[in-house]
């Protein structure tokens, strides 16, 4: 679970986005600020992993609480995507140039935030991988650094080209959506190798998942090619 912080000045807008976060699988909103102050002292209270930033706040802007958030070294890594009304080119260039994942003008669909949800998700995922190692290779700092086109990142270790093609023609084939379990009855592969695929595909954003809730027990992860 990747823990959000929403900041927002209007409190019905930060109801709304945080209704947005907790609608996507993987993400929970661990509460909201409504100025620059209170946001400073709720990420430092309660270590999110990702801040949704507004740039209009009553007391300083968005764009200072981003500077404070990389000066601190106990936040510098926690990430951050703007979400604005603001247009103008300076805005902008000061929050990409600060560090911001992404920047989303206001008003934004459910669609728009969910997709950079996911790739901040993928991103705190390809870095947890990635820690695991003693050093990174070209192909791996290309992935998380963006410069790879999705699908063309290599597999990991134990998974072979031939099985991944199988896995995606059983997604291609049932645009509903496979949990694991569909997808190994449809590919004859065991359910634990069959999840391996669908998460590789999850991770370099070639699949999405999302939460399937039935009658009863808990939530199935079910899995859908992206087009």
């Amino acid at each position: 679970m990747m823990r959000v912080l929403v900041v927002d000045d209007d409190f019905m807008v930060a109801k709304v986005h945080s209704g947005y976060v907790d609608r996507t699988p993987g993400f929970t909103v661990i509460g909201a600020a409504h100025t620059g102050a209170e946001a400073l002292r709720l990420v430092r209270e309660e270590r999110p992993d990702l801040v949704l930033l507004d740039i209009y706040l009553p007391d300083v802007d968005g764009l200072t609480v981003l500077r404070e958030l990389r000066a601190d070294p106990t936040t510098v890594d926690i990430d951050v995507i703007v979400i604005t009304a603001a247009r103008d080119v300076d805005t902008i260039r000061r929050s990409l140039r600060g560090g911001a994942l992404h920047y989303l003008i206001k008003p934004f669909s459910y669609a728009a935030l969910r997709d950079q949800l996911d790739r901040a998700g993928s991103l705190h995922r390809k870095l947890a991988r990635l820690a695991t190692r003693p050093a990174a290779a070209q192909p791996d700092v290309d992935d998380v650094f963006g410069t790879r086109r999705p699908g063309t990142a290599p597999l990991p270790k134990g998974l072979t080209t031939q099985t991944a093609e199988l896995v995606k023609g059983a997604l291609t084939a049932h645009p509903e959506g496979l949990s694991a379990t569909e997808c190994a009855h449809v590919t004859r592969l065991s359910r634990p190798s069959a999840r391996r695929y669908l998460e590789h595909f999850v991770d370099t954003g070639q699949a999405d998942v999302r939460l399937r809730y039935g009658h009863t027990g808990r939530p199935e992860r079910q899995y859908h090619w992206r087009p």
